[in-house]
């Protein structure tokens, strides 16, 4: 049989909704890929974690399921952990790279550890002296919730005196609030799909996508439901720098453990070209507007050979093998 006969990947759940503050975009991304799924033969089926539980889900009795959530509780390495528990194969990293993915302080810390480059930063609290944080990373910065994701929750702070508010948008999203120096310069996004280091399915970087938002603003409206923002793929950079960049996220997901799919996003400094690492996606958008499928077009992938390829390396952490069973 061919590798990417449907009737292998069996009854497939695509995952999508929840109950993050992404949850449209989700359901947006969900359908995208249910419909591709189907196109392509693939027995697959609905279900929103938002909406249904975990009894309902393992009644379900998926073969593998595709992940389509963004954000909490669908990203952040809590369901991944209940698939594991449940023995359904998933698509997209597992339980311990999602949970660090998911939270920008941790990832970041990870990255400085391995030498990569990344903004320097802080973590806010309420008695933070904002003076001293201004003084410190220099102005602008970037105020952000440490584990929401699609900009919720962040600002761009031009002067001191904004900080605290900034702060307190943020942690009424998330406890764990940071801010991040400013890097001034282009915004680029680079997808990685793959597993490991070695064989035909090995991780590798797809091409890199240069965002050009109006005014410099991809926030949450210009990312999904505005038709401003361009996306060059190719970018108008070298070859040499553009290569230079996937080289950098793919080793950014390597070192973190992601596996299966990924998206990062990159600052390269106006005045040298020097790429820093922002953030990193393990479940990026899927939607009309999603940078994935953009850069996936131009490695020669259409979407619905994008969706099937990231299905196809739907597994578990945890070997079946490896699983207590009675005596």
């Amino acid at each position: 049989m061919s590798a990417f006969d449907p009737k292998r990947f069996g009854k497939v759940g695509v995952l999508m909704g929840g109950r993050s503050a992404e949850r449209q975009i989700s359901l947006i991304s969900g359908n995208g890929v249910l419909e591709a799924l189907r196109n392509r033969g693939v027995d697959a089926h609905a279900f929103d974690t938002g909406m249904n539980d975990l009894t309902v889900l393992a009644a379900q009795k998926f073969d593998r399921v595709f992940i389509a959530l963004h954000g909490r509780y669908g990203e952040d390495g809590t369901l991944q952990g209940a698939l594991e528990h449940l023995g359904i194969p998933y698509t997209g990293s597992g339980v311990l790279a999602s949970a660090l993915a998911m939270d920008k302080e941790m990832t970041k810390r990870i990255w400085i550890n391995e030498g990569l480059p990344t903004p320097r930063f802080t973590m806010l609290h309420a008695d933070t002296d904002f003076d001293a944080v201004a003084r410190d990373l220099g102005l602008p910065l970037i105020v952000k919730p440490s584990r929401e994701g699609s900009t919720i929750g962040l600002t761009k702070v031009t002067e001191a005196s904004q900080l605290k508010a900034a702060f307190e948008k943020a942690v009424a999203l998330d406890p764990d609030v940071l801010a991040e120096e400013f890097i001034d310069g282009d915004e680029l996004t680079v997808p990685v799909l793959g597993v490991g280091t070695k064989g035909a399915n090995a991780a590798r970087s797809l091409p890199v996508i240069r965002i050009v938002a109006p005014d410099a603003n991809y926030d949450y409206q210009n990312k999904y439901f505005k038709d401003d923002t361009r996306y060059e793929c190719p970018p108008p950079l070298s070859v040499s720098l553009q290569e230079e960049v996937q080289r950098l996220v793919l080793r950014a997901y390597l070192v973190l453990g992601c596996r299966g799919w990924a998206r990062a996003d990159v600052m390269l400094r106006k005045r040298d070209n020097k790429p820093y690492l922002l953030e990193i996606n393990t479940s990026p958008g899927m939607t009309g507007h999603s940078l994935v499928p953009i850069s996936a077009r131009a490695a020669g992938l259409s979407y619905e050979d994008l969706v099937v390829e990231i299905l196809a390396t739907a597994t578990l952490d945890l070997h079946p093998n490896a699983q207590w069973k009675p005596e």
